[in-house]
């Protein structure tokens, strides 16, 4: 093993001691390959730093945290979990004489949970920070807040080849900045001269001719290929072995689901040249010896949660220009190197310049629940490095309420006078004893609480083989012929109510074919991950023991463990919209398909423990419901009362053109059964055909002209007599008078048929009514006998028309014996006007003398006095 003190990262070991005794923080920044990852801690230890616990070293892959902690355990010349130990979620090799432990993100954000104090920890490094996870995020902000309050002695290190040292600075101030150059060896970047269609090659294809093409001109080295997921590095395994330039070359795989014993193979050293065709592990920490060519397919997969549907996806996207920077640098450790990017450097231009940070984009329930148990209640206000999407957060606190996780505090001072809890006044909402108990679970907030809920229910044990069968792997081989699926249905039978209980058959297959590989295949079941389940089995039995749950064996009634399921995953119940389709409906008006392999094709409710946003050519995504549970819908009643309802619903149906009703039971937002035919309620019915009328789409066909007129009569009697008490018609009283006259009727024919004066003229009393007609009245009598109509402007005097020879002899004409003028409009023989006047004896006196002669002419046979 060469001399580690030889790498690039002793050039500043002493600034980094210095930084360290100077503020306690130190952010270093030193390239892939440096040494950063295994010498840092072991700086720590030598220089006397260590002396009240141990180097705590955060990882953000378990991959890296065994490997590394196997190489500085070597290095140290110990056995692996003594001096030098990692802990990893449901892994662990450490003891009390560890000093350097290196741990997955999550590990300590445990820790520093149920620890505030971090007792028996001396230092935190955080490695690899640019990569932004989650768990690291907060456990950085947490460890700044033990430091400056409990705990100033605590030391805290943050380290990456690519971070972002200016943001960092500023929220670690005051802190000591340190940077290596390193001694990297040149590498050459070539990129493709054409994009890749992807609707042509196939991503394995294009990577395996570079390989050949690599091993054809390079002098001896490794190479190392980058792909975005397990499928993807099988395909190109297979690719390569068509590659008759490659016949020499060892090709192994290397990504997180595999056996350590398989990783571990895939690192070693070989007298023959090897290919490693691995995902994002290999990217950073995890340095691979005797590498000289990196073929990078530009690919990985993100997970990201969507915050408007609950979804967490997992998308095959482009890395980063940084991630890309890191992948080359592999191929310069040892010696000059080459890159051979499976894009074009046009394309490496529109590529974002770092990755978007996990809290931006994942699900933060756990994190949120681990907050609260500390005592931080307000999340929205943590300080967080970049604060997260609101609706995010407002997201994991719903679902952790869903759980029962945490619940909005009573308020007795409050002044409202109908707030009666922090919901109510905006407040945010605080860890319940449920919760705390969910916590000490190291599972996701879902199965820890359907734990609890089994412990009531008496079926921990089968919870606990649920949780251990969904932490690993995929279960099923995917795309099995029908001779394995005929062969899984004749030996594990058919099921019905729940695709965990096919899982928990399968694995007992499995177990007693001792994970035979050709057995387990004749099911389509994967072996490995079979394997992996009995440890994981025994920590979940372990884990509930310690948190005093019955874990003793006894016959589980299926129901009960079904009611668990519903209990956790409660926010993914889903309703088939048909039986021809696998198409379902869930909660918060969301889709998708069942999946293909489920046994729950026949279940009408469900939940769903698995929901998986799966890209596709074209940029096609389908959102596939996987482990399905069948529930009953009284199940919903019984667990969740307050948000059953039933109601009717009413509508205007566009062919019948009449109203109709629709009986509907819903459970929250979503619908569990919709029936028509029920009558629709008369007040609903009226006030959906009314809208109509006053839309102006339906009209009632006896409100004409003379209706309008009459509501203006109206207004005109309030204002001109308001001794009578009578009240206008404006115009929110006419749509209440329009509902009114729709009571009753059940389609638009109804409508347009009604009279509307019933209702019209019960607006005034029978005095008022009376007075109305009396003191103004439609129309008046003239001298000969006719009846003139009197029109009622909105504003000023009411107006008559009448011919001159009917006004011959009137003097003066009013209304309501003299109180309302009336304004005459004169009109000769013709109907034209000739004269509008208030005045007629003024007319008679000064202007009648003038026009009669002229009148007289041209209207011969006409009386004229």
């Amino acid at each position: 093993m060469p001399d580690p003190r030889e790498l690039p990262i002793y050039e500043i070991q002493a600034a980094l001691l210095d930084g360290v005794r100077a503020t306690g923080r130190v952010v270093v920044q030193a390239p892939t390959g440096s040494g950063k990852s295994t010498q840092v801690p072991q700086m720590l230890l030598r220089a006397g730093l260590l002396e009240r616990g141990q180097c705590v070293v955060l990882q953000p892959r378990r991959i890296a945290a065994r490997m590394l902690a196997k190489r500085v355990a070597q290095e140290q010349g110990v056995r692996l979990g003594d001096e030098v130990g990692y802990q990893v979620r449901l892994d662990s090799r450490v003891s009390a004489k560890t000093r350097i432990r290196f741990v997955t993100e999550g590990i300590l954000l445990r820790q520093m949970t149920f620890d505030a104090h971090l007792r028996g920890v001396s230092a935190l490094v955080f490695d690899e920070f640019h990569e932004r996870h989650l768990d690291g995020d907060i456990g950085l902000a947490r460890a700044l807040q033990i430091q400056q309050t409990t705990r100033p002695d605590l030391i805290v290190i943050v380290m990456s080849a690519t971070l972002d040292a200016g943001l960092l600075q500023k929220y670690l101030a005051p802190c000591t900045v340190v940077r290596s150059e390193g001694r990297m060896f040149p590498v050459t970047t070539e990129y493709e001269t054409h994009p890749v269609n992807p609707d042509r090659d196939d991503i394995w294809d294009v990577a395996a001719r570079a390989c050949a093409r690599v091993v054809a001109r390079q002098p001896p080295g490794d190479v190392l290929v980058f792909m975005p997921g397990a499928y993807e590095i099988n395909r190109t395994v297979n690719a390569l072995q068509f590659q008759r330039e490659l016949k020499d070359c060892l090709v192994f795989s290397l990504h997180g689901e595999m056996a350590p014993e398989e990783q571990d193979r895939a690192v070693d050293r070989y007298e023959r040249r090897k290919i490693i065709v691995a995902t994002n592990v290999a990217e950073t920490s995890l340095t691979i010896d005797g590498v000289t060519a990196v073929v990078d397919s530009g690919l990985a997969r993100v997970a990201r949660f969507d915050p408007h549907r609950g979804i967490n996806t997992l998308l095959v996207e482009r890395i980063s220009a940084a991630s890309a920077d890191q992948r080359a640098g592999r191929a310069g450790r040892t010696a000059p190197g080459v890159c051979l990017r499976l894009w074009t450097e046009r394309e490496h231009t529109q590529r974002a310049p770092q990755e978007l940070p996990e809290v931006k984009r994942l699900d933060l329930a756990e994190v949120v629940l681990t907050l609260k148990a500390a005592g931080i209640d307000d999340v929205a206000n943590f300080p967080w490095i970049e604060p997260p999407d609101p609706k995010a957060l407002a997201r994991a606190e719903e679902l952790l309420r869903d759980l029962g996780a945490v619940a909005w505090r009573r308020i007795p001072n409050f002044k409202g006078p109908n707030a009666k809890s922090e919901a109510e006044a905006g407040g945010p909402t605080s860890i319940t004893e449920i919760g705390r108990r969910m916590l000490k679970f190291p599972v996701h907030p879902r199965y820890a609480r359907m734990f609890l809920a089994a412990e009531e229910y008496g079926c921990v044990r089968t919870v606990a083989m649920m949780a251990a069968l969904t932490q690993g792997r995929t279960f099923w081989l995917r795309n099995v012929d029908r001779g394995v699926e005929q062969a899984r249905e004749d030996l594990l039978g058919t099921e019905t109510e729940s695709d965990f209980f096919l899982l928990m058959r399968a694995y007992r297959y499995a177990e007693k074919a001792n994970f035979s590989v050709d057995a387990c295949r004749r099911l389509g079941i994967h072996a490995q991950a079979a394997r992996q389940v009995a440890p994981l089995f025994d920590q979940f039995l372990e884990i509930a023991q310690d948190e005093g749950l019955d874990i003793a064996e006894r016959r589980v009634d299926g129901v009960l463990v079904r009611k668990c399921v519903l209990l956790g995953f409660i926010d993914h119940l889903a309703r088939r919209l048909d039986e021809a389709t696998l198409r379902c409906e869930l909660v918060h008006k969301r889709r998708g398909l069942l999946a293909r392999e489920s046994a729950l094709h026949g279940a009408k409710l469900l939940v769903v423990a698995e929901i998986s946003e799966i890209g596709g050519r074209a940029g096609e995504v389908n959102t596939v419901l996987g482990l399905a549970t069948a529930v009953e819908e009284a199940w919903l009643k019984e667990l969740f009362p307050e948000d059953c309802d039933e109601s009717i619903t009413t509508g205007l149906d566009p062919n019948t053109k009449r109203v109709t009703a629709r009986r509907e039971r819903r459970f929250r937002d979503l619908v569990l059964e919709s029936k028509e035919g029920a009558e629709p309620p008369e007040t609903e019915a009226a006030q959906i055909l009314a809208r109509l009328v006053l839309a102006g789409d339906l009209k009632i066909e006896a409100w004409d002209e003379r209706v309008e007129e009459w509501i203006v009569r109206v207004a005109r009697f309030a204002k001109w007599f308001p001794e009578m008490e009578a009240h206008p018609i404006r115009d929110e009283d006419r749509a209440t008078l329009i509902d009114q006259m729709c009571y009753g009727c059940r389609g638009v024919k109804d409508v347009r048929n009604l009279d509307p004066w019933p209702i019209l003229k019960d607006w005034l009393t029978p005095e008022q009514l009376a007075a109305l007609e009396t003191l103004l009245p439609e129309r008046i009598e003239m001298a000969n006998g006719r009846r003139s109509k009197i029109g009622y402007p909105k504003e000023g005097p009411p107006v008559i028309s009448a011919r001159i020879q009917e006004l011959f002899g009137v003097e003066k004409l009013s209304l309501a014996r003299g109180r309302v003028p009336l304004k005459i409009e004169v009109l000769a023989p013709n109907q034209r006007p000739l004269q509008v006047t208030d005045d007629l004896a003024r007319f008679w006196r000064e202007v009648y003398p003038e026009i009669k002669p002229a009148l007289s002419r041209r209207y011969p046979r006409h009386e004229w006095r």
